[in-house]
């Protein structure tokens, strides 16, 4: 079976997105589906789309929006930043694009706004960034926006996860649309956690990696994972989200 690989949220940290891909060695059937958050936090965040669109010129790659690549995408635009962004360590991806050429933001302008903002697959499983409140799906959220950030989907499963276990007939509409849901937006380390965690059905591959955690790839068949080392370790001295 050829592999699928989901990963998590990288916010600018582009070695530790080189250690993670040559950690899982790709070979030429492989896929990728990046949960989006490219941007904000490590001060590659230009370099990490670099990295991205060459990725897909060597291998099958979904990139999914995430609300800061939304962000950084309006920016790109030639709109005003928004004051929440920059707070957001939006500064620093702004910082990332100085001595880039008009043509390179141009094409980055293009990538992210080419984006969707959530992927299903043969196997009905949802890859998205945040996650939906629509009983219906993701395709009737409104506002799609919401679909980035969306915290309320992983609040229940966290909370339904241990009640469906011993009562299946309390398992939510919502996460019986799909077979799984893999998500990123809300750190695991809240849940003081270092790897992807499931609960009920839904996978949080948000390790960290824009603050002390480690960046995270999950192949979706196997569950096996991969990850990198820690990214504070490959950015000594500097910060991330903090």
């Amino acid at each position: 079976m050829n592999r699928t690989f989901v990963v998590g949220d990288i916010h600018g940290a582009l070695r530790a997105l080189q250690q993670l891909i040559s950690r899982i060695n790709p070979v030429a059937d492989d896929k990728f589906i990046l949960l989006g958050d490219y941007v904000d936090g490590w001060p590659e965040s230009a370099q990490v789309i670099e990295f991205l669109l060459e990725l897909q010129k060597q291998y099958s790659c979904v990139f999914i929006k995430g609300n800061h690549d939304l962000d950084c995408e309006l920016w790109l635009e030639d709109k005003q930043p928004k004051a929440s962004w920059l707070e957001r360590k939006g500064l620093a991806t702004l910082q990332s694009y100085q001595q880039l050429s008009p043509e390179i933001k141009a094409s980055h302008f293009r990538f992210l706004s080419q984006l969707p903002l959530f992927h299903i697959d043969e196997q009905e499983r949802l890859f998205l960034h945040a996650g939906f409140t629509n009983n219906n799906g993701p395709l009737h959220e409104r506002p799609q926006e919401n679909l980035t950030l969306d915290r309320s989907l992983w609040e229940l499963a966290l909370t339904m996860d241990k009640r469906v276990a011993s009562n299946p007939g309390l398992y939510p509409k919502r996460l019986k649309l799909f077979k799984q849901v893999f998500i990123g937006h809300t750190p695991t380390l809240i849940q003081n956690s270092e790897y992807p965690m499931w609960a009920c059905n839904v996978c949080n591959m948000d390790t960290g990696a824009g603050y002390f955690g480690k960046l995270s790839a999950m192949e979706v068949n196997s569950g096996e994972v991969i990850q990198s080392d820690p990214v504070p370790d490959l950015y000594p001295g500097l910060k991330g989200r903090m």
